[in-house]
């Protein structure tokens, strides 16, 4: 079988040698030296602002809302991952969807000012696919109408913009480190900050608020990431490198074997340092994805449709008409794309791509 993607496993000894730490020290839960250590490691290793390491990467997107919108409106994007909307709403606040751009398919920052009202509170962006948005046109726009942006930058591991970390821009960003990530914990995540009060006020809310043993600042939740996490994530650190210049290559031999198709390819922002992270395709109509998605599931081949349904249409929102998500959402396909595919499965999937077509 071969998947979208394929979580990379360090060698087990390794991860061993963090396990035998946690036992000698008899602490499994957050705050240890593990977690400490890591989160010194990945500071470094990015380049980026302070950070704080959580359970998984949708608490943080959950917290900074909390703390940034308030229960107000919150200007988003319809394409991408469910989580972003559905933090929105859990934390009561009301999304309001822009269309997206449709080479670089971030949000169109040319049409976010006219969705403002006297009720958004806060920007909400995904730079989709590790792709990022226009981070100054949105950071002018945020500032001209007192908005707090965050951006969703699950996709971002190790990717840099204009020479600077992409977690360097708005109020607060951040990351999943799920599994199917190039950096991964098993399941974790993180937000970034730089302002030092925002900072601690994002740690305490991560913690149940705790500021001691005995004393409260304000209201918080449990997004603690465990040594346990963390240990995985140390063993995997070593080799994130290793395993994005494979994807370039195999990025390369996609690149190269559709260029003469009729596939349509995600457009690079200028100035971006990617991370390989994901190979999205776009195909003419609905009809010829779900045509070539079937051949290749009869070999056993598993691309997924990402990101769909277009966030808009979800049950729970009362979302208006976007032409540009809806159409793209209908008809983008994620190919398998990880460091060991082999000759002979890019061959398999390139010769029924273009057979299909």
């Amino acid at each position: 079988m071969i998947n979208v993607t394929k979580t990379f496993l360090p060698p087990i000894e390794e991860y061993q040698k963090y396990l035998e730490q946690i036992w000698n020290s008899n602490q499994i839960a957050n705050g240890g030296k593990l977690w400490y250590e890591l989160q010194a490691k990945l500071k470094d290793y990015l380049d980026s602002p302070d950070l704080i390491l959580t359970a998984n990467g949708t608490l943080p997107l959950q917290i900074a809302l909390k703390v940034l919108a308030g229960n107000g409106e919150v200007i988003t994007t319809p394409f991408s991952y469910v989580a972003t909307t559905a933090a929105i709403v859990w934390e009561n606040c009301t999304p309001v969807f822009v269309d997206i751009h449709p080479e670089y398919l971030t949000i169109d920052e040319t049409k976010i000012e006219a969705a403002i009202t006297e009720k958004n509170t806060a920007i909400l962006a995904t730079h989709v696919f590790g792709n990022p948005c226009n981070v100054e046109e949105i950071d002018r726009i945020a500032k001209k109408h007192g908005l707090k942006v965050i951006y969703d930058a699950a996709h971002c591991f190790g990717v840099k913009y204009k020479g600077q970390s992409i977690f360097n821009f708005g109020d607060v960003s951040t990351c999943s480190f799920h599994a199917t990530k190039i950096f991964h914990t098993g399941e974790g995540g993180a937000m970034f900050c730089k302002d030092p009060e925002l900072y601690e006020e994002l740690f305490y809310k991560h913690n149940f608020g705790n500021k001691s043993a005995t004393e409260f600042s304000g209201l918080g939740i449990n997004a603690k990431m465990s040594e346990l996490k963390s240990a995985m994530g140390l063993a995997v650190l070593p080799y994130v490198d290793f395993d994005i210049k494979p994807r370039k290559k195999i990025y390369d031999f996609y690149q190269e074997a559709l260029k003469e198709s009729q596939l349509n390819m995600i457009k690079l922002r200028g100035g971006v340092e990617w991370n390989y992270s994901y190979f999205p395709v776009i195909f003419s109509d609905k009809k010829h994805l779900l045509k070539t998605q079937k051949i290749l599931n009869e070999k056993v081949i598993f691309p997924r449709r990402y990101f769909y349904p277009s966030l808009n249409s979800l049950s729970y929102i009362q979302g208006k008409k976007l032409e540009i998500s809806e159409s793209i959402s209908h008809r983008i396909l994620c190919l398998t794309f990880y460091a060991d595919l082999n000759p002979a499965q890019l061959k398999e999937i390139r010769t029924t791509l273009i057979a299909s077509e």
